[in-house]
């Protein structure tokens, strides 16, 4: 269960952050309550990831596949540009991902 709430953390802090870029600096009433929404529900969600996976490895696939998440997202809703340097770095982050989870005996708490 804690990676499937861990899942459902990062969608909801990834929904939360794209919402404040929508919000166009709490100016809309929208999308600055989707704001207020999906970071509760993200730190609420973590809270119960971490009863059972180390924080710095929770921490280290939310911040990665957010970051990962958000700048899709900001290409597709907001018209944003990734050089190749972003896309090598975030390539770089996902490895660094798959290598906790694969290799590391942190991981498996």
């Amino acid at each position: 269960m804690a990676y499937l709430y861990l899942f459902l953390a990062i969608v909801a802090e990834v929904l939360g952050t794209t919402a404040l870029k929508a919000s166009q600096e709490f100016t809309r009433l929208w999308p600055s309550v989707g704001v207020v929404i999906g970071y509760g529900l993200a730190f609420y969600l973590l809270t119960l990831v971490l009863r059972s996976l180390p924080v710095g490895v929770a921490y280290a696939v939310w911040a990665g596949l957010g970051i990962v998440l958000v700048s899709l997202l900001g290409v597709v809703w907001f018209g944003e540009r990734l050089d190749g340097p972003a896309v090598l770095g975030m390539g770089l982050i996902i490895a660094g991902v798959v290598v906790i989870q694969v290799f590391s005996r942190v991981s498996a708490h």
